[in-house]
């Protein structure tokens, strides 16, 4: 059979099209729930919380877990290793990084992921290359699922856009899960509380 054959009883053999419904409803938790459920997706996925009052407390978690000879790097301007950008940047240069910190749009609790665009990661690349991944994650701006997530992103304008849920991680080998496989070997969700 041909390569048009094939293609043209694909076209005539599609399954009838449907609309999709207008408005779904789900059980969703709120308010300390969601962050609730945050934590303990976040937690179940392999990744850690730390809770901050102010961006400024990721310093200290920094001085704590990095070494002053250690490459870390933030587009965060109150953080004390922030790192100017151009957008000219190669990735290689960020092949030895040890800690990279971003701040996302939001946060999905029912998987533990987050949204990021790369207007907030100064390089595109940083985020799968560093050694330890920190993301700083506003307690108001968790959603529920993912449902709300794209309702969120669905009309916003944005070049390149990832959900990131914790560290990198594999069980192709021997069935045993493996973390920092492909990318990050850590993930901290640095989780802004409200202070209202």
């Amino acid at each position: 059979m041909s390569r048009a054959a094939i293609l043209s009883a694909i076209l005539n053999n599609q399954p009838k099209q449907i609309s999709l419904p207008k408005d779904l409803q789900f059980d969703l938790p709120a308010g300390a729930a969601v962050t609730e459920k945050f934590i303990q997706m976040v937690n179940l996925i392999g990744g850690r919380v730390v809770e901050i009052q102010r961006v400024e407390d990721i310093n200290l978690y920094a001085s704590e877990h990095f070494g002053a000879g250690e490459r870390l790097v933030t587009p965060i301007e109150e953080l004390d290793f922030y790192t100017p950008f151009t957008g000219e940047e190669l990735p290689h240069q960020f092949v030895n990084t040890e800690f990279a910190v971003f701040e996302t749009h939001f946060a999905v609790a029912e998987n533990g992921a987050v949204w990021i665009t790369e207007d907030r990661m100064g390089a595109r690349v940083l985020p799968f290359i560093c050694q330890h991944l920190g993301m700083l994650v506003s307690e108001e701006n968790i959603v529920s699922n993912m449902h709300e997530a794209y309702n969120w992103i669905g009309n916003a304008d944005y070049g390149f856009g990832t959900f990131i849920a914790g560290p990198s991680k594999t069980a192709d080998i021997e069935q045993s899960l493996v973390l920092g496989a492909h990318g990050a070997r850590s993930m901290t969700i640095f989780l802004l509380k409200n202070t209202f």
